[in-house]
């Protein structure tokens, strides 16, 4: 890239550091300091440009310029996502193995989870002694691994919900980590795709019975467009990609907690029914709240985008978090106003915590639709069908950690179920 004045080129020798310094904040710090919403940098020795906005979301979901084989690290994709999944593919391959995704998670099936989620969320809290404590987070990591399973048709010992659930986190949480955090996930992909490649491999040959329809059925017997059935393997790997980022949603539940007991207003109004509400107070959590800090893509032919030379091959990062706190979109970002969503058009490059686009062309989550449905659900559960106090803790939560959480969990004591 020619040493363009527009374009602001971030002078340290390397910013990997920084980037593990600042988290959430990395691309957004920058972007004030430089006044420009593109910059050029330097990470883990190549040249990258990080770029934030609606505009900026919009470039990045052109597939016709960027590609995603060889934008995630192979530390990504030995815990988060698995070695050549679905979030490393391009062009008909993709949209193939996306459709099967898509067809798993249409509207009746979010509902289909989501009446799961809250049946399971009636059951886990009623042997729940009063005088008990509990940590929010690891309820529903439990809560959504077990509903997760059942809905997907794998089987799964009660008893074994809480260790799954854990693995199934561990690989989210090593996302950002260096250290003991990311050698748990390391540890947790493995151990995980061989328990879902034994289940795989009974479905195949007739020792389990599944519904045609359910996940596992459909992954077991999804046929890629050479029409090949994917190796146990692969087929496991998609599916810990349909059963993880449910399990994630804990996090965003936790947020949701917090939100309700640190916005007054919020509780009354959720408790009143109003569905646009409560609609609203779900899509400012995953507004407000950090999940996804940034996601990557690779140049895939030269282009010049405003005034900066983006090469073939060269990384790209956008900024997540930064987008959904970016003051040209979001009248007063930091603030928590769930009426901000009341004449919001549902544009696909303004709201992205989950990635932008259209989820059936692109890489925007196929699963969010999932996401909206459980968190709803649970939100109802945690403001109409229980009692609780928030004792004396630490919610604050790191913008450095990636990703991050209260810092307690959300404990909760007192607890009655209505």
């Amino acid at each position: 890239m020619s040493m363009n004045e527009q374009v602001p080129y971030d002078k340290s020798l390397d910013n990997s550091l920084a980037l593990m310094q600042e988290g959430y904040q990395f691309i957004g710090n920058r972007v004030e300091r430089y006044q420009s919403d593109l910059f050029e940098a330097r990470l883990l020795g190549q040249r990258v440009i990080c770029m934030r906005g609606k505009e900026a979301a919009e470039l990045f979901y052109d597939s016709e310029r960027f590609q995603r084989n060889g934008a995630a690290p192979k530390r990504i994709q030995k815990t988060l996502f698995g070695e050549n999944a679905i979030q490393t593919m391009d062009g008909d391959p993709h949209i193939h193995r996306k459709l099967l995704f898509m067809s798993l998670m249409t509207p009746p099936q979010q509902k289909v989870l989501a009446n799961l989620v809250m049946d399971l969320w009636h059951h886990s809290f009623r042997d729940i002694a009063m005088n008990n404590e509990i940590v929010l987070f690891e309820e529903a990591k439990k809560v959504l691994c077990t509903a997760a399973c059942k809905w997907a048709g794998v089987p799964l010992n009660e008893l074994e919900a809480e260790e799954r659930a854990d693995d199934f986190y561990s690989m989210v949480d090593a996302f950002g980590a260096i250290g003991p955090r990311h050698w748990k996930g390391r540890r947790a992909r493995p151990k995980t795709e061989e328990w879902i490649q034994g289940i795989i491999e009974d479905v195949r040959s007739g020792r389990l019975e599944t519904a045609k329809g359910s996940a596992i059925h459909e992954m077991a017997f999804h046929k890629e467009l050479d029409g090949k059935e994917l190796d146990a393997r692969m087929a496991a790997v998609e599916l810990i990609n349909v059963l993880r980022p449910i399990v994630a949603i804990a996090t965003f539940i936790t947020f949701a907690a917090l939100a309700i007991h640190e916005n007054k207003g919020c509780k009354e109004k959720l408790q009143s029914g109003d569905r646009k509400y409560l609609e609203m107070f779900v899509q400012e959590v995953r507004r407000f709240y950090p999940f996804g800090p940034f996601l990557g893509a690779r140049v895939r032919n030269d282009f010049i985008w405003n005034q900066a030379e983006f090469e073939e091959g060269m990384l790209v990062l956008l900024d997540i978090y930064g987008t959904n706190h970016d003051p040209t979109i979001w009248e007063k970002p930091d603030e928590f106003r769930p009426e901000r969503f009341l004449d919001w058009q549902g544009d696909l490059f303004e709201l992205i915590p989950q990635g932008g686009g259209d989820p059936a062309k692109g890489h925007r989550c196929p699963g969010e639709g999932i996401t909206i449905e459980v968190m709803k659900t649970s939100v109802e559960f945690l403001v109409n069908n229980l009692e609780y106090e928030v004792p004396g803790q630490n919610l604050t939560y790191s913008l450095v950690r990636m990703p991050t959480l209260p810092e307690s969990g959300f404990i909760m004591k007192s607890i009655t179920l209505k």
